[in-house]
């Protein structure tokens, strides 16, 4: 894995965690954006990218769990004063976003010559140089019983921490990670296994959606027995990029070109929002 980590000589960094960027910007926006980054990248207008997210407590529905029976009444169990809930555009299925959750997104070029397994080892190295030195017990499987379950879930001793998924525009690919750093990760199992039950009921249904099980899903910090923070996490991002990279330009806003992309790939995305709230609330 180290050789496929230095495939990429230099990278942008973007840190979107900031107090400012969580003002400006929702999950809705963060989902869209790196669209944007996709396409820009896969052009050759920007450089790869790695970028942080960060926000307010958010279900973030995948397209399948649109499409369930009883929808309306399994959002019920999110207290909408507390969470925002959105369809992503990307795959995978429902997960919880918090301030105890840091997401990184890595958008690299090429994408027509990058196997989706290949994007995924990327991601999947990185993240366990960003950990070498407190584990090399970060593995990635499918943790059955975990919300989001796939192929790539990393855990350590059978517990998921982490999900991934990816989204191909052009010939960008944007590999997106939640991390779950602190927080009760098991209140948030817990909820996502009711929005299922209340979802689903007793209909016979032809995709497969997990049965959620709270003790299959952990906190990093819990699970390496570190006092470890958002913060701490992203700084091990940071450094882990310059360690891995021959160059990193550190910048804190996106190009003019990505701007009018976002502009267009947010519209999409709030059309498709629209829909989820006229279905819930006709």
């Amino acid at each position: 894995m180290k050789d496929l980590l230095h495939k990429y000589e230099a990278f942008r960094w973007l840190d979107f965690t900031t107090d400012e960027h969580q003002k400006l910007y929702t999950a809705k926006h963060s989902f869209a954006l790196d669209d944007a980054l996709a396409q820009s990248v896969g052009d050759q207008q920007s450089l790869p990218t790695v970028r942080l997210w960060l926000h307010d407590p958010t279900v973030v529905l995948g397209i399948p769990d649109a499409r369930l029976p009883y929808i309306a009444e399994g959002i019920t169990v999110f207290d909408r004063n507390i969470y925002d809930v959105i369809v992503r555009n990307s795959g995978g299925l429902a997960v919880i976003l918090d301030p105890g959750v840091l997401n990184i997104s890595i958008i690299l070029p090429n994408a027509k010559k990058l196997s989706i397994d290949e994007a995924y080892e990327w991601m999947y190295a990185y993240i366990t140089h960003m950990f070498s030195d407190l584990t090399d017990e970060i593995e990635a499987y499918e943790i059955v019983g975990s919300y989001c379950p796939g192929d790539y879930d990393l855990s350590i001793r059978g517990v998921k921490f982490a999900g991934l998924s990816q989204r191909r525009i052009k010939d960008g690919v944007s590999i997106q990670i939640y991390i779950d750093i602190t927080g009760d990760s098991h209140k948030r199992a817990t909820l996502i296994r009711s929005f299922y039950d209340k979802s689903k009921r007793d209909a016979e249904l032809t995709f497969n959606y997990p049965t959620v099980e709270s003790e299959k899903m952990g906190n990093l910090a819990r699970l390496l027995g570190e006092e470890l923070t958002v913060k701490d996490v992203a700084m091990r991002a940071k450094h882990s990029l310059i360690d891995i990279a021959e160059e990193v330009t550190f910048e804190e806003a996106i190009t003019d070109n990505e701007k009018t992309i976002f502009d267009s790939r947010l519209k999409m995305m709030e059309q498709r929002n629209e829909q989820l709230q006229e279905m819930l609330y006709k």
